[in-house]
């Protein structure tokens, strides 16, 4: 029997590939791709609007009206701001950071891109992340989407995602390792 993680995973699916079909034939797929993204930072930038979207406490009808209002207020793709009504209403908003994940994942994969993402402790300059984009596309051979986040729990380095691949070259990371191996010299 299939678990609920499984089961979800599965319905986002299903809306992400509903979202992607419409925004193709609508020729909006960069446009609704730049809105799920700056939802997702919106969402986790904002502790407020994660309880939003989690909440199943709220009405469809509240729920709704909050995240379509919103989403107009930040200027998203009517195609965007609809898809989000409809999220609300069937009372799948909960499940909006897998559907944003399915969407961009099916729009990387039909463009034959992989996803990176950098996690830093401060922002970075264009000119690193570009430098960051370069390697990996030479060492992947493939076209390279970077998304940089701030961790500043790293200290300082980065640490670089692509797909379950992860380099740690974090401070805190090398920190550790040299405090696990003090801890065996005494």
């Amino acid at each position: 029997m299939p678990s609920q993680s499984q089961d979800a995973d599965v319905v986002a699916g299903r809306y992400a590939s509903a979202l992607y079909a419409l925004a193709d034939v609508d020729r909006s797929l960069d446009r609704v791709a730049e809105d799920l993204r700056n939802l997702r930072a919106m969402c986790n930038a904002s502790a407020d609007l994660a309880r939003l979207v989690a909440s199943p406490v709220l009405s469809r009808v509240a729920q709704s009206a909050a995240i379509t209002g919103l989403a107009r207020t930040s200027g998203f793709h009517d195609l965007t701001v609809k898809f989000l009504g409809t999220l609300a209403k069937n009372r799948r908003l909960g499940a909006i950071r897998s559907v944003i994940a399915a969407f961009l994942t099916e729009l990387a994969r039909r463009r034959g891109e992989v996803t990176a993402e950098v996690i830093s402790a401060t922002p970075l300059k264009p000119v690193y992340l570009d430098r960051v984009r370069d390697a990996l596309a030479a060492a992947l051979g493939a076209k390279i989407v970077l998304e940089s986040r701030l961790d500043d729990a790293i200290i300082g380095g980065l640490k670089i995602r692509v797909g379950s691949r992860m380099v740690d070259a974090s401070i805190a990371t090398k920190l550790q390792k040299l405090r696990l191996s003090m801890k065996g010299i005494g």
